[in-house]
């Protein structure tokens, strides 16, 4: 796995939309706090375009996506915000330039479409919260662990889940995934993963009961759920049932297809659409030990 260069002060970060639509002065919040952490903002022209919901047409948000990712200038690239719009342009970035200079891709959501695909190349990137949300984290830590992790210093976070932990035992294994939707959705193209020996982190929001259980049900279908080294539950809210139920929550699900391979399975990670949505590197190293109930988390 090759890991891009951790930015140092006066590097500068560029913000940018690949799904719906965001304005400058949406960015105000998010600019003066970047720049508390020492970096330069540049701002991408898929921000303040417009096509429907997404931010601009396919040709504005692939072509500025290619100019950063092509931009020597800019250091780290920052997704403005999710929705969905990602997957329309992905298959025609030219990745060869960044691929001898890999820079961080950050964000989360819809962004699972990058992750996943540089996850299959070979190249880690950050799964964090954006800027569309900056204004409204009440949990500074989650902003925090964002400096943090384009700064290279370690992660580490703690949580005692709602939801037992299955076969708990310490794991040491790189970490991949990302929004669940966009995991199924990914399967068989060019940007879908290898979760063998893996642990699989997924999150999701406002879903029907029993769209999670298909999701699950392709992913055990197509294996992905079968060699894991563990599965990480992260954000699983807003779900939403039929007036005639299901019959299985969330986690219930998630226990009926992945119960038989015996491998741990953690919930209620802090990150997703919720409140705390700390930083991960995706594609690299992480570390889950258990203590009683007490989960730890670290990345270094």
């Amino acid at each position: 796995m090759r890991i891009p260069t951790y930015l140092k002060k006066g590097d500068t970060i560029g913000i940018l939309s690949t799904a719906r639509k965001m304005n400058e002065d949406q960015l105000s919040f998010a600019i003066d706090l970047i720049h508390s952490w020492g970096f330069e903002v540049k701002i991408g022209e898929s921000i303040g375009a417009e096509e429907h919901q997404f931010a601009g047409n396919d040709e504005i948000r692939r072509k500025n996506l290619q100019d950063f990712i092509d931009d020597p200038s800019v250091h780290a690239i920052l997704c403005a915000r999710g929705g969905y719009g990602t997957m329309r342009i992905i298959d025609q970035i030219d990745f060869s330039k960044f691929i001898e200079n890999p820079k961080w891709i950050c964000g989360f959501s819809d962004v699972t479409v990058l992750h996943e695909h540089l996850q299959n190349m070979g190249i880690a990137s950050l799964h964090t919260a954006m800027p569309s949300l900056f204004p409204t984290i009440q949990d500074h830590q989650t902003l925090i662990s964002i400096e943090k992790a384009l700064k290279g210093e370690a992660l580490e976070y703690s949580w005692s889940p709602s939801i037992p932990s299955i076969f708990p035992k310490n794991v040491d294994a790189k970490i991949v995934g990302g929004n669940l939707s966009l995991i199924y959705a990914l399967q068989g193209s060019q940007s879908d993963i290898n979760t063998d020996g893996k642990i699989l982190f997924i999150e999701d929001l406002d879903e029907y009961y029993y769209h999670i259980d298909r999701m699950m049900c392709s992913l055990d279908r197509s294996g992905k759920l079968k060699n894991l080294k563990a599965l990480l539950v992260g954000g699983m809210s807003d779900m939403k049932d039929n007036s005639i139920p299901f019959g299985m929550k969330t986690e219930e699900i998630i226990k009926y297809y992945c119960l038989k391979y015996g491998y741990p399975i953690f919930f209620d990670f802090p990150c997703g659409h919720i409140e705390h949505n700390y930083a991960v590197k995706l594609g690299m190293n992480a570390e889950i030990s258990f203590d009683r109930n007490e989960l730890k988390f670290i990345q270094k």
